[in-house]
């Protein structure tokens, strides 16, 4: 298959959106804060105060008490409402942290403790597999046996007779760990509203490499569409650009989907053909990666979930992630892209 990078050379933009890969969470330090129209900021380890160190520690101890909050209901129903005022933060901001600094989606999560805990149920005899099922939220025990067994891979009229089949899973405590000496450089930019105007396909999540469907859009394009959306393009991130939402509850698992539009930002409301992403208007956290690519975006992708938005009075905002790369040549040791997050203010930072 032809690389769509050599095929799109006349682009500004061309690579396709990278997922980050990453599994270790790390607090850092706040950083300094400025008072004009557009923040600039770094987060460095020359920034250690008392501050930023309080800041991590309520993080932590906000998260642990939405995980308490789980553990104690994981046999009653949970209120996602009560469950994000325990971590401080909206349903919305808690459910993409849970999932970027664990690897894991909340909904799966919560599946395997109660589903762990179930097994042991079962190993000690306790009632009968119907009050095990309700117990754990579960209508009828066809619906109870086939969750089973997808995390146990045995039935579980089985475990008794094998418990040592079973597997446990243990819940998540969040601690601190407090990194530095990579630089992490980003702006406060604030929008008015904007389409991205381009094509779109629901795909799967690639971790790893290119992902074939992404690649096949940009395969597709034609010198006609990319002459326009480049005639369209009038604001920031300005030129071709990639945009994905709509990101399925499972994204971390190696499971997700989600929808990805490549094409070109505009405030033009003229009548297209092309498929069209509204954005509403607000605050975009930019980030900038400069480094060997696709290493150095995905390490900044990864660090934006796990140190900056636990330092900072901003969480995630509904919207799409926007990627921006300078140029086409990918193996320029010092390839610039931009990653563009929706942000709002929280108070309950």
């Amino acid at each position: 298959m032809p690389n769509p990078v050599s095929i799109l050379a006349a682009l500004n933009n061309k690579i396709p959106y990278q997922t980050p890969s990453f599994t270790n969470f790390k607090i850092s330090p706040s950083p300094q804060r400025q008072s004009c129209a557009e923040t600039i900021g770094t987060i460095t380890d020359k920034c250690i105060n008392i501050l930023s160190m309080k800041d991590g520690i309520d993080f932590i101890e906000k998260m642990n008490s939405a995980l308490d909050y789980i553990e104690n209901h994981l046999d009653d129903d949970i209120d996602y409402t009560e469950l994000a005022r325990e971590a401080g933060c909206t349903e919305y901001h808690f459910s993409r942290m849970f999932s970027f600094i664990t690897g894991h989606s909340l909904s799966l999560y919560i599946r395997r403790r109660r589903l762990s805990n179930a097994a042991i149920d079962l190993a000690a005899d306790k009632p009968g597999i119907l009050d095990i099922a309700v117990k754990y939220g579960y209508s009828s025990v066809d619906a109870f046996s086939r969750a089973f067994k997808d995390v146990h891979e045995i039935l579980p009229s089985q475990v008794k007779k094998n418990p040592s089949t079973v597997k446990v899973y243990p819940r998540i405590t969040f601690n601190l760990s407090i990194t530095g000496g990579q630089e992490m450089r980003y702006r406060i930019v604030e929008k008015e509203s904007f389409r991205i105007v381009g094509i779109k396909k629901h795909v799967d999540l690639v971790f790893h490499g290119i992902n074939p469907e992404i690649a096949a859009m940009w395969e597709s394009l034609t010198s006609e569409e990319i002459a326009r959306w480049k005639n369209l393009s009038n604001t920031d991130p300005k030129g071709i650009i990639s945009a994905s939402t709509n990101f399925s509850e499972d994204r971390m698992t190696g499971k997700g989907s989600l929808d990805h539009y490549i094409g070109a930002a505009t405030t033009s409301r003229i009548e297209t053909d092309d498929n069209c992403l509204e954005v509403q208007a607000g605050l975009w956290a930019v980030f900038e990666s400069l480094g060997k690519f696709p290493d150095t975006l995905q390490n900044i992708w990864g660090r934006i979930y796990s140190e900056w938005f636990p330092a900072v009075p901003y969480e995630v905002a509904p919207g799409p992630e926007i990627l921006w790369n300078e140029q086409p040549d990918t193996s320029d040791p010092y390839f610039k892209s931009e990653i563009w997050i929706p942000i709002r203010f929280t108070s309950k930072r």
